[in-house]
């Protein structure tokens, strides 16, 4: 029976490798998994060699903070995945915990061929790391086409398999009146996945619904949580004496609330393409601490941080960053574009044209899976 180790860093890269794997057992039902992972890969019942919120940290302090911590993981993954001896260890974003993994497994044993999907943005910072790459990676699988001319230059194996949060998934419609009533008008909110990035962006958050609900009364608040995050909001709001607010961490309710929502506030991420994607105007956000943000500023040569600015070279989304990000700048700008139909038409219209240009013309999690599939006969 054929083998595949998976790694996966945080649960944006374990919900991208559930659509992966769930492609891949449908043509190929006979493989034996083992995982870093999280509630997406649990669900089709691969087993996690621990849970992922040990090693899902953000920012350098984080990291120094719980450096320990990781590279004992790091020493017990390694140590698993040679345990289990697969045939490939696909490897799903976090480089700085996958890759480190994949580089000493590889060393070890050359047999185990290296597919790593969603590849480190080279094209942000830290170009050099392509060279050291090449010695450990069989097969780099990329989510923007624009992506391979980097690649190409070192001679690396890729393929540009597109984003699967681009895909327009046909799931389960859910009765959503226990959840929103008819008179409300939705505003989605997106504080991330970390415990870290929560911690920063929910008081903010909160302040800026209380600055809504003091001036509209027509507004519900919808929090998009994962299923480990879901818990910490909810212990949060609880402090808190606002009744229009809900936490949802079930993906196909998620998805049926954003495609209702009027607006969008999300944290800086990939999450922005499926808000994109959905036709849902947004700002985005972000906030970290201060020493973070300094190296961040030193070492990132990009001037935006969501991506659609960023293969634009100009603001199409709004960007609240750092100082910036606060309540009342949020209010403001959120008010601004409610404000202004046409402007929140135009920033749908140019979404979705730059969308168009990095989609994949067939299905992203497909051509990963037969890619895997390949390797695995090969």
């Amino acid at each position: 029976m054929k083998r595949i180790f998976i790694i996966t860093g945080e649960p944006s890269g374990d919900k991208l490798a559930s659509k992966v794997i769930s492609k891949l057992n449908e043509t190929n039902p006979n493989i034996e998994y083992l995982c870093v992972g999280g509630s997406h890969l649990n669900l089709l019942g691969i087993k996690s060699i621990f849970e992922l919120k040990e090693i899902t940290h953000i920012g350098f302090t984080s990291v120094l903070l719980n450096i320990f911590k990781i590279r004992n993981r790091i020493n017990t993954t390694v140590k698993e995945v040679l345990k289990f001896n697969p045939d490939i260890l696909f490897s799903v974003d976090s480089p700085d915990f996958t890759l480190r993994v994949a580089r000493r497994v590889k060393n070890k044993n050359n047999l185990i061929k290296t597919v790593h999907y969603v590849a480190p943005q080279v094209w942000i910072w830290r170009k050099s790391r392509l060279k050291d790459f090449k010695k450990f990676v069989d097969h780099f699988l990329l989510l923007f086409n624009f992506e391979k001319k980097y690649f190409d230059i070192e001679k690396i194996q890729n393929t540009f398999v597109g984003h699967p949060l681009l895909e327009n998934n046909h799931s389960n419609k859910t009765n959503l009146a226990n959840i929103i009533s008819g008179d409300k008008k939705i505003i989605s909110l997106f504080a991330g996945s970390r415990t870290s990035e929560i911690n920063i962006l929910l008081p903010i958050l909160f302040n800026f619904i209380k600055m809504m609900n003091g001036n509209f009364k027509d507004y519900l608040f919808v929090f998009h949580a994962t299923e480990q995050s879901k818990d910490l909001i909810i212990k949060k709001l609880k402090v808190l004496q606002i009744n229009n607010i809900e936490v949802i961490s079930d993906e196909n309710i998620k998805s049926q609330i954003l495609s209702k929502s009027i607006f969008a506030v999300s944290k800086s991420g990939t999450v922005s393409l499926e808000i994109c994607n959905a036709k849902v105007p947004s700002i985005i956000i972000y906030k970290m601490n201060f020493l973070n943000f300094i190296i961040v500023k030193f070492l990132v040569k990009t001037k935006y941080a969501n991506i659609i600015n960023i293969i634009n070279n100009r603001e199409v989304i709004p960007e609240l960053i750092q100082n910036e990000c606060n309540a009342k700048e949020i209010y403001r700008s959120v008010i601004y574009l409610l404000k202004s139909p046409i402007l929140m038409e135009k920033q749908i219209k140019d979404c979705q044209i730059t969308l168009e240009e990095i989609r994949s013309k067939t299905s992203s999690a497909g051509e990963v899976s037969s890619i895997l599939a390949k390797y695995l006969i090969s």
